[in-house]
């Protein structure tokens, strides 16, 4: 009886030692980050060098990519030196035929967008990278770019601000 009890009493404290010793980390966001080494980012203004231009875009994509690193990680964002550096800028927006109707004329249009970025890691090098990334938005050819356009081009922003963030943090590569 006393065997089953110092047994007990040792398997308890056996399986305490390892529930305690293992660690699951579980992130929503998807973002892996060891936060004890990488506190900090530093999102510089991306600039629209695109042929074509539409003066909000650069705005929304800024906002939208500081947000996503707001709200998906607990990186402070600073202006210089972060852990984490970002850059680039937005290098092509067009549009083009996709599609022909039986009359000759176009009846869907395709918007796209591209945004070259440069990725510091300052705490791991070996992770930096100079990468495109680019989305695109269809729409019919009977409409007017401008009803569409500020839409479409969330639609891509929100698309290519996912594929950067799924490159930097995440280690979706």
């Amino acid at each position: 009886m006393r065997n089953n009890i110092l047994k007990s009493v040792l398997f308890a404290l056996l399986s305490l030692v390892v529930v305690c010793g293992c660690r699951v980390s579980y992130s929503l966001s998807g973002a892996s980050i060891d936060y004890n080494t990488t506190k900090t980012i530093t999102l510089e203004t991306f600039s629209n060098r695109a042929a074509y231009q539409w003066a909000p875009m650069a705005p929304m994509f800024n906002n939208t990519l500081s947000e996503k690193y707001n709200s998906q990680t607990k990186l402070r964002q600073v202006k210089r030196d972060g852990d984490l550096m970002l850059s680039g800028e937005i290098t092509s927006y067009d549009q083009t035929n996709k599609s022909i109707s039986a009359d000759g004329y176009s009846s869907m249009v395709q918007l796209r967008m591209t945004v070259k970025v440069k990725y510091v890691n300052n705490k791991l090098h070996k992770d930096d990278f100079e990468k495109t990334f680019t989305a695109s938005r269809e729409y019919d050819a009977s409409q007017q770019l401008s009803a569409v356009q500020e839409e479409l081009v969330q639609q891509m922003i929100d698309d290519i601000v996912d594929q950067i963030f799924n490159a930097t943090v995440a280690n979706w590569r």
